[in-house]
């Protein structure tokens, strides 16, 4: 079965090209143009990919994001006509999974679609994988069962930050590029674009107080995972 991407919109001509190369490559596509509205038919039927503008009628994406994050993580890729970079690290921040600024190459966004939907069908067969848990310090990583504990206590990650999380673990003390995470955890470059990597580490190290691991900044390289 195909998957369903839905792409929210107030632009027809933006809906009308999305569509027209998704379909090429085999997705079946819905739309909507209003935010209400779209937020309904999310939560009435799931698709496999969200691909939300941030300015809407009724409801704006940033609400629809929030929203959906609290009882999903279906992948969302978040349009912004805006260049601040606010928008993108609020977006990043509500759960978005990656950003495009308008306008935008349509090819860019038929590989930003096909590499989230790769990287999440990859992650679902690595869960039934028999593969060793993780123990750094008083951090516990369960692949199979995608649980993270700290000094015990079980630790609510999102599909992306588990990913990065594991990734970082696996080779303990390895030094990442931004690049390199992107590549590895995202499944293609941002072309210079690492605001995401960042943001989501931001979120482990949130997530993650009490662990006697660090995930180390090591300036103009990227990051590690290691003992202090």
């Amino acid at each position: 079965m195909s998957d369903t991407i839905l792409i929210v919109d107030d632009e027809q001509r933006i809906i009308d090209l999305a569509q027209m190369y998704l379909e090429q490559e085999g997705y079946v596509v819905e739309s909507a143009t209003d935010g209400a509205d779209a937020y309904k038919r999310i939560i009435a039927d799931t698709p496999s990919l969200i691909v939300l503008d941030l300015m809407l009628p009724n409801m704006d994406g940033l609400e629809i994001c929030r929203r959906v994050r609290a009882q999903s993580d279906v992948p969302i890729i978040m349009l912004t006509a805006r260049s601040d970079d606010i928008d993108k690290i609020v977006g990043l921040e509500l759960g978005a999974d990656d950003y495009l600024t308008k306008p935008f190459n349509p090819r860019e966004l038929v590989a930003r679609v096909k590499a989230i939907l790769r990287r999440g069908n990859m992650g679902s067969e690595r869960r039934t994988e028999s593969v060793n848990s993780i123990t750094i310090g008083n951090l516990i990583i369960e692949p199979e069962r995608r649980m993270v504990r700290v000094a015990g206590k079980p630790v609510d990650l999102r599909m992306k930050e588990f990913d990065l999380l594991w990734t970082l673990a696996r080779d303990k003390g390895m030094v990442f590029s931004r690049e390199k995470l992107l590549e590895i955890v995202w499944g293609y470059d941002f072309a210079g674009e690492t605001r995401t990597v960042d943001v989501h580490i931001a979120h482990l190290r949130h997530k993650l107080k009490g662990m006697n691991a660090v995930i180390e900044t090591v300036w103009g390289v990227g990051y590690k995972l290691d003992m202090p």
